[in-house]
């Protein structure tokens, strides 16, 4: 598995440091309200996980499972597995994804809670922003870490459901991506 790995662009010390600076960030934007963390499964799970611990706030916390990749590619289709929404009315709301890539999930969804939810505030945490132009203008309010248009894993980050555990951001190379094609 490790083998199958070009580089790796984040060492998990790292990535902890940048969740504590960010952690500092979001405690400081919500002092005295409650917030509505809604986390993008699977790929989230641990920047979650590990960002919300050090977040000394209350809040809820639900887990939408959204995908739109196939393999290395977005798939330009959004496909939500939950058929009702988190009751989010008049609530802060902290969407968490793991990257930014397209813009097409974080865009679809925040489109449905503004429309169908009815939050009081809404905003974006990302633990990768992949500097890419994007097929719907959406940014997000805080970012863990800029990255280059390769396709990583690792943190939380799959290639086909592979990689999750891996304690590092790293860069999958061709042998990786051939021998777990589906």
């Amino acid at each position: 598995m490790v083998s199958d790995i070009a580089k790796v662009l984040y060492q998990e010390s790292t990535i902890l440091s940048r969740l504590d600076e960010m952690a500092r960030q979001i405690t400081g934007d919500y002092k005295g309200k409650e917030l509505t963390v809604i986390a993008i499964l699977n790929g989230s799970f641990i920047f979650m996980a590990d960002l919300l611990r050090r977040i000394p706030l209350p809040l809820q916390v639900d887990g939408w499972s959204v995908s739109s990749y196939h393999g290395t590619n977005t798939t330009g289709r959004i496909n939500f597995r939950q058929t009702q929404l988190a009751d989010v009315k008049g609530r802060h709301v902290l969407l968490l994804d793991d990257i930014l890539d397209s813009g097409l999930t974080i865009h679809s969804i925040k489109e449905r809670l503004e429309k169908e939810a009815g939050a009081a505030s809404l905003r974006v945490c990302v633990l990768l922003r992949k500097n890419v132009e994007r097929v719907r203008h959406v940014d997000a309010d805080y970012v863990g870490f800029d990255i280059p248009n390769e396709f990583v894993v690792g943190y939380g980050l799959d290639y086909n459901e592979r990689y999750r555990n891996l304690p590092y951001i790293g860069v999958l190379n061709e042998e990786g991506i051939r021998r777990y094609a589906r």
